[in-house]
């Protein structure tokens, strides 16, 4: 699983102008999945099922 701030470098992700960060394959805004064990979010894309980490 790739960082979003890599994902975001390499083109997989895309942000708007109000942040939102979005699937550059599938053009679907991204949901969060937090889970309180562990450090950060994860990132996922609804459309194809593609997963980032987001840290901090």
């Amino acid at each position: 699983m790739k960082s979003t701030q890599k994902g975001l470098r390499s083109g997989e992700i895309e942000k708007d102008t109000y942040e939102r960060l979005s699937c550059a394959e599938c053009d679907e805004q991204l949901d969060t999945k937090n889970d309180p064990d562990e450090l950060g979010r994860v990132r996922i894309c609804p459309g194809c099922g593609r997963e980032w980490k987001e840290v901090g």
